[in-house]
Parts: structure tokens; C-alpha cells; sequence
């Protein structure tokens, strides 16, 4: 397994991370608790020292699944990696809330659903508008004084939005979409994390199973799956992705004797101080781990990547559908 030191914090961690948004259930159609541990305790098997999660995952479900899947001493095996600043109503409808109150009642249900009684990352899942930048990283960095987190990252935030927060907090890490298919954040973020020394966990590595090769034409979503609102599962852009998902297979076949799965991965971790989630939710899912490490993709690979998807994919779009709506003043 290839690690990455998180700067300034003394802690390291395995290059994968397992992501836990599909084990909490919702969004992807629901999920079988036993098959989530074992996923989880497989990871840790394989070599995974980062479980990435939050309480949105599910509405706590993720958390608690978490929890119970680290008990028995694999606790100490592993670094985990929360959230904050989201809450959800009855109906399930998430709005933005990272008042210095919510966050810290977020932090103590946290912690007791985790199990644990420290958070080694915790994260800000997204910025509110509605709470100054400057709160919310005030009582971050209590959280830090406190011994009650180990480090601090902020997720889906802008280079001037992290400014903002660094100016009065430790900022450890940032967590941007990012894959193959979803590049935005190379003309900001990506640069602002090299030059300020963040790490960057980069969510839907497989872009949601897109570049599992798991995927086909005919394959169709139900329940609340989130691929059924995704663009890129749906046509005319899903016939596109696939056209370079297959042309990929061939490619990494030919070349590395790899899948499109590994050379996603490789591609991923390729690109700087890059942490990838990987999103499994069944342990026979994580069966290819070992393909996407130990090599690395030369300067004419990398250009031939850029040129198939460009060959293919007329009208590029990214992962901006799951952003959440900003809560209204008068409910905070």
C-alpha cells in the first residue's frame, strides 16, 4: 500500500481511502449492514488506514456502521475521517449549516455514533453561506485545541473560501470532487492545495461507479439512487462516458496489462499529494486494489487519456447536481 504524510499533523495514512457515502444507504439504493462491516474490515485487511465518512451518510447510519465494523481493536488500525456542517429535517431534506453551535453538538453525535473518543480528520462538508468562513474555523480550531480532532480539512471549497478559514484556523486537507471525468479543480483547487501544502482526499474516484466497467448502456438506477439525476448517466452524455470507458479498457489492457478501474486509480494518485476515495460497499469491490499501486503512467499515457476523452465527450460536465441548498435564515 503506498501512504502519504498529512503535513504538519504527524499523521499518514494509506493512498486509498475507503469512502463510506454507499454504506450509509442513502442516495445509492440502500445497503446491507453485515456485507458494509465486512467491507470495512476487508479494507483494513488490504491495507486501507483512512475510512472516510460523515452523518449525512444515511443520516448516521454510516457513522454507526463505522463504529461497530472498528470495534474489537480496529480502531487503533486506522485514521477516521468525519464530517460536519450539514443537517437534515424529517423529511430528509439537507440544507448547509456550519454554525459554530451546530458544530459542536454535530462533533459530540460524532463521536459517540464513531465510537471513538477522537476524530483524526474532521472536515467542514461544505461552505455555508449563511455562517461567516471565520466562525466556523473559530470553533474548528477549539476542536483542535481541545484534543478532540487531530486535524482539520474543509470539503468543496474554493481557494479564496480556504484563505478565509486557513487566516484563523490550522488547514490540514480538502476534499474536492475529482476523477478522470471531473477535472475542475485543476484550474483552482489542485494548484491552491500543491502551493499551501494540503492534501487532497479526492471523492468519486470512480466517478460513481462510471469507471468501474461495471457500468453498460442498458443498466438503469431505482429507488433514490443519486445516478438517476447524474448527467452523465443519462443520454446523450452516458453513451459518451462509456465510449471512453471502453476505449480506456483497451488502452490499459494493452499497454499495463491493468483494467480501467486500475488505471483510473493510478491516474488519480498520479496527479500530486492525492488521496483517492474509493466508494466500495461490498468486500469482493476492493478485489482490485492491488492493480492501481506500485506503478505509475508515463507523460504519452496521460496525453492519450486526454485525447480519447476529448475525442469522445462533446459536453463535459461535473459533479456540481449533489451540491445542497443553503438554509434560510429564518430556520437556523
Amino acid at each position: 500500500m503506498e501512504t502519504i504524510q498529512i503535513a504538519n499533523t504527524g499523521l499518514t495514512t494509506s493512498r486509498i481511502a475507503l469512502g463510506t457515502w454507499a454504506i450509509g444507504g442513502w442516495m445509492w439504493g440502500g445497503s446491507d449492514e453485515r456485507e458494509a462491516i465486512a467491507t470495512l474490515q476487508n479494507a483494513i485487511e488490504e491495507g486501507i488506514t483512512l475510512i472516510d465518512t460523515a452523518p449525512v451518510y444515511g443520516f448516521g447510519r454510516a457513522e454507526e456502521i463505522v463504529g461497530k465494523a472498528l470495534s474489537g481493536g480496529r480502531r487503533a488500525k486506522v485514521l477516521i475521517a468525519t464530517k460536519a456542517g450539514l443537517e437534515w429535517s424529517n423529511d430528509g431534506k439537507v440544507v448547509r449549516n456550519a454554525s459554530a453551535r451546530r458544530l459542536r453538538r454535530e462533533l459530540e453525535d460524532s463521536l459517540q455514533r464513531l465510537r471513538t473518543d477522537r476524530i483524526d480528520l474532521y472536515q467542514i462538508h461544505w461552505p455555508d453561506p449563511q455562517t461567516p468562513i471565520e466562525e466556523t474555523a473559530a470553533v474548528m480550531a477549539e476542536f483542535l485545541r481541545e484534543g478532540h480532532i487531530r486535524a482539520i480539512g474543509v470539503s468543496n471549497f474554493n481557494p479564496e473560501q480556504m484563505a478565509a478559514f486557513a487566516a484563523v484556523a490550522p488547514l490540514h486537507t480538502v476534499q474536492p470532487p475529482y476523477n478522470l471525468f471531473e477535472r475542475g479543480i485543476e484550474a483552482d483547487v489542485l494548484p491552491y492545495a500543491r502551493s499551501h501544502g494540503l492534501t487532497v482526499l479526492a471523492y468519486g474516484a470512480l466517478c460513481r461507479g462510471l469507471l468501474s466497467g461495471a457500468v453498460t448502456r442498458s443498466r438503469r438506477f431505482s429507488g433514490d439512487d443519486l445516478r438517476q439525476f447524474d448527467p452523465k448517466f443519462n443520454e446523450p452524455r452516458r453513451s459518451q462516458y462509456l465510449a471512453v470507458v471502453d476505449e480506456l479498457e483497451r488502452l490499459a489492457q494493452q499497454r499495463f496489462g491493468k483494467n480501467v478501474l486500475a488505471l483510473a486509480l493510478r491516474w488519480l494518485l498520479d496527479q500530486g499529494p492525492v488521496i483517492a476515495l474509493w466508494g466500495a460497499r461490498r468486500p469482493g469491490q476492493l478485489a482490485p486494489l492491488a492493480d492501481a499501486l506500485g506503478w505509475r503512467l508515463d507523460a504519452e499515457t496521460m496525453t492519450e487519456i486526454d485525447q480519447i476523452i476529448a475525442r469522445h465527450v462533446t459536453d463535459p460536465i461535473g459533479a456540481e447536481f449533489m451540491a445542497p441548498p443553503a438554509r434560510e435564515l429564518a430556520n437556523s
